[in-house]
């Protein structure tokens, strides 16, 4: 029996105890002393082994430890123990039924819409009144509770951790009136405590997921998304110990994920905290294999959602925006190929949000990094980027043209691919960039004569050539004779059209000066004869047309036709030959042009700088004096408009003015041609 017994109990789990508590067993049982009597089966054994050792308690958390200190503070709140001594007699029967209670389990649904439906709201509503009536001044535990009874109510399957699949305010958007009513309500009571209880739902939401079988989190995130509704500024608080937890779970990516979806919920309703959860928490992650996807479709999803980026302004720099150009620009970083593509094509709204609302004021402060990075071995869709980026900094901050000048020599080779780039595209430069480029080209002509013996040759040989090149740009530029004409022919219509509205045709200036001169009787005569000629004319054609067509149909039609294929064989033979010519001049002007620069002896610039610093002198001696005293005069004038209009300049004193100097301009040209004609009339007397 012994050596049956042994053998029976090869493969077995065997409990071993210790004296006492072997002989208690052995007495509890003393009708199995037969077949292995100390032997127990695998799962029962395992039951026993873990009631013997207590349960391994969790580390508290700095929200645990502050409710139990909210509750000694409200011992005063909790129930008198007599109402405990009534309750002792009812012991027995709780204990009796506590089994059946702890073998419930909270029902499981299908879907997240199915747990919502189902959600009695008219027993939280309950409970959290039973939450305030006992403790009435501790709001953090009324949150506390809201959020641990969602969470164990809305028990469906959780697998997403950025719920990525679904709309950006899902689950809260399942949520009915009357449960919105609530939430809004007890948060609403639980202002001061609203960023510990958003530390709370993430805390909770990390320990859950150390559990093999956690409960689901919607309940969490329900309450998360609740709080940002309200007070989006919550999430942004304290964003350097939220980067600390997140980069202590950086082996956990489900904790990392949840934590980012957490705080990127700020930025649904609030542009300017999403950017700044995204600069603190994403951006330093962005280079981690298993967050990079998330934070970049975070990034989409944000500008996708707010069209207008205004409110976004003043939050994010040079320093957070650089980062972002080497991401999206430079080959071989941290992201794939894909993820890559994706930030590129987000780039240019976040050079919106970078650029904020004033460029003409910040771009100077971006201009140094755009140089330094615009090298000649840099790839090309960089390139072009950095270098419209410099001409856009040029063309809209004029402070970014002396950052240039005092960069200029620590960057030659940037600065000649710069120079280069601004005259490829000098037809397509603003005229306000084209003026101010002119002293700057000067400084660095000056430049590098003083720096020819220390630096690259090859440099200032490249930056000397495209600076006498658009030196002859910028002095092509002729005086706008068209502008001018347009400008007196407004303004001589314009003179007209006020004459006219101001009175009849006939009564008018214009109407008597014109008659006056003869013009009036020379141009109705010359129309009397126009209309009667016209009218012959019209009438000899209705009868002659139908008649000369037909002969010249009949006579030129052969050779019509012959013409029109020559001219058709003509343009072709002359398209071919002027592609061919231009195609010729494309390609030789480059070299006529680096031939005439060549081969100029260097008298000419010399003679040039000469003639420009004369036009300087005249410039600062005589046009300058002369400005300052026409903006005196015209000060003076002002003042003596407005003491002539009582001190108030209006629009009824402006016209008034206008139609007084119009009679009187009138009058004196009348004056004027009746002088010169008594004159003409006298010599021609006297001849």
């Amino acid at each position: 029996m012994a050596s049956s017994a042994n053998n029976s109990s090869v493969g077995k789990w065997e409990v071993v105890r210790k004296g006492k508590k072997q002989s208690g067993v052995a007495k509890s049982q003393p009708d199995k002393k037969s077949g292995g009597g100390g032997r127990k089966a695998l799962s029962e054994s395992n039951l026993l082994r873990v009631d013997a050792y207590p349960a391994v308690k969790m580390s508290e958390t700095i929200f645990e430890s502050f409710e139990k200190m909210g509750k000694k503070l409200n011992k005063e709140q909790v129930p008198p123990p007599a109402e405990v001594q009534q309750k002792k007699p009812n012991a027995g029967k709780q204990n009796k039924k506590s089994p059946s209670n702890s073998s419930s389990k909270p029902s499981h649904y299908k879907s997240l819409e199915e747990a919502v439906k189902a959600l009695d709201v008219m027993d939280l509503k309950q409970q959290l009144e039973k939450s305030q009536a006992l403790f009435p001044e501790n709001p953090s535990v009324w949150v506390k509770d809201l959020a641990g009874y969602l969470n164990s109510k809305l028990i469906a399957p959780d697998t997403d951790p950025t719920l990525s699949s679904y709309a950006h305010d899902y689950p809260y958007c399942l949520a009915g009136k009357e449960l919105r009513s609530i939430v809004k309500n007890i948060l609403g009571k639980s202002t001061d405590t609203l960023k510990d209880f958003f530390d709370h739902c993430i805390f909770t939401m990390l320990r859950e997921l150390d559990k093999q079988a956690g409960e689901p989190l919607h309940g969490y995130r329900m309450c998360i998304q609740a709080v940002m509704m309200n007070k989006p500024k919550v999430a942004t608080l304290n964003l350097s110990e939220h980067l600390e937890l997140l980069r202590s779970h950086q082996n956990r990516p489900a904790k990392c994920l949840s934590i980012m979806w957490a705080l990127g919920q700020a930025g649904f309703y609030d542009l300017s905290q999403g950017v700044r959860v995204w600069l603190g928490i994403m951006l330093p992650v962005l280079g981690v294999k298993t967050l990079s996807a998330y934070a970049i479709a975070y990034l989409e999803r944000l500008l996708t959602l707010h069209a207008n980026l205004t409110k976004g302004f003043g939050v994010m720099g040079p320093k957070e925006f650089f980062p972002l150009l080497d991401f999206a620009y430079m080959p071989k970083n941290a992201l794939s190929a894909s993820l890559q593509e994706q930030l590129r094509r987000l780039y240019p709204r976040l050079k919106v949000l970078a650029f904020g609302a004033k460029p003409e004021s910040t771009l100077h402060t971006y201009f140094p990094s755009f140089l330094s990075r615009a090298t000649p071995n840099c790839p090309d869709a960089m390139k072009r980027e950095l270098l419209n980026s410099l001409t856009e900094c040029l063309s809209v901050d004029a402070q970014s043209l002396g950052v240039w000048r005092q960069l200029y020599t620590k960057h030659l080779t940037q600065s000649s691919l710069l120079l280069n780039h601004l005259l490829s595209s000098w037809t397509t430069l603003s005229p306000k960039l084209r003026n101010n480029l002119q002293e700057t080209i000067q400084s660095f002509r000056v430049t590098n004569e003083e720096i020819r013996a220390t630096a690259s040759s090859e440099d200032i040989q490249d930056c000397n050539a495209v600076c006498n090149s658009l030196q002859m740009k910028i002095r092509c530029q002729g005086f706008p004779w068209s502008r001018l004409l347009m400008a007196l022919l407004v303004f001589a219509a314009g003179f007209i059209a006020h004459d006219l509205r101001s009175h009849t045709f006939a009564g008018s200036t214009t109407a008597l000066y014109l008659e006056r001169t003869g013009v009036t009787a020379v141009s109705q005569q010359a129309w009397r004869k126009v209309s009667y000629y016209s009218q012959q004319g019209i009438s000899w054609l209705a009868e002659s047309t139908p008649y000369y067509y037909s002969l010249a149909v009949e006579a030129l039609g052969p050779l019509l036709d012959t013409a029109l294929e020559k001219l058709k064989v003509t343009a072709v033979f002359v398209a071919q030959k002027s592609s061919e010519f231009i195609l010729l001049v494309q390609e030789n002007t480059p070299l006529l042009i680096e031939w005439i620069n060549a081969n100029t002896p260097e008298s000419v610039f010399q003679f040039l700088e000469f003639v420009k610093e004369l036009m300087l002198f005249v410039h600062q001696s005589f046009i300058l004096p002369t400005l300052q005293y026409f903006i005196t005069a015209m000060q003076h004038g002002w003042q003596s408009l407005q003491d002539s209009c009582n001190g108030e300049v209006s629009l009824h004193c402006m016209q008034n003015h206008v139609m007084a100097f119009t009679n009187s301009t009138w009058i004196y040209l009348q004056d004027t041609t009746t002088a010169l004609r008594s004159w003409a009339q006298e010599l021609l007397s006297r001849a």
